[in-house]
């Protein structure tokens, strides 16, 4: 087998249509553009809508950044640990036993309301308020990690 015997495989070479070309063949006249019409008098840029107010002006644009390594955490504010016996230990799995954490992961306790007796929170974040608090009742807070 020499270079020059070399062929395309059967099938994988298609001739391109050449449009406009007289009435006899496939594509004459109008060549596929229909009649009358921007279509067939000239290019439309991509995106054009015909006048139309286009998509990219009609969405807003993008505010801020939205970073994909964000830490979200399931939020319980210190006046709903109250509902927890005296000396008792909260943690993560007490308080989705409890319904007061719906999501799955990490719990973050903030200080807003009142806690009338001693309790240990074990949590994986706290807001200064909430540790603030949680020692004024006499309780304990334990970072997990």
């Amino acid at each position: 087998m020499k270079l020059h015997h070399l062929k395309p495989a059967p099938g994988s070479k298609k001739r391109k249509i050449r449009v406009g070309r007289g009435e006899a063949g496939r594509r004459g006249k109008t060549a596929g553009r229909g009649t009358k019409g921007t279509g067939a008098r000239n290019k439309l840029r991509p995106g054009f809508e015909g006048g139309q107010l286009p998509l990219a002006r009609r969405v807003p644009k993008l505010r801020g950044f939205n970073r994909p390594q964000k830490e979200y955490f399931a939020l319980v504010n210190v006046g709903r640990l109250s509902g927890f016996p005296a000396k008792s230990t909260v943690g993560p799995d007490e308080l989705r036993a409890a319904g007061l954490v719906k999501k799955r992961g990490r719990v973050k306790v903030l200080g807003e309301g009142e806690l009338e007796h001693a309790v240990t929170v074990r949590a994986h974040a706290f807001s200064l308020g909430a540790v603030e608090k949680i020692k004024a009742a006499g309780g304990t807070v334990e970072v997990i990690d």
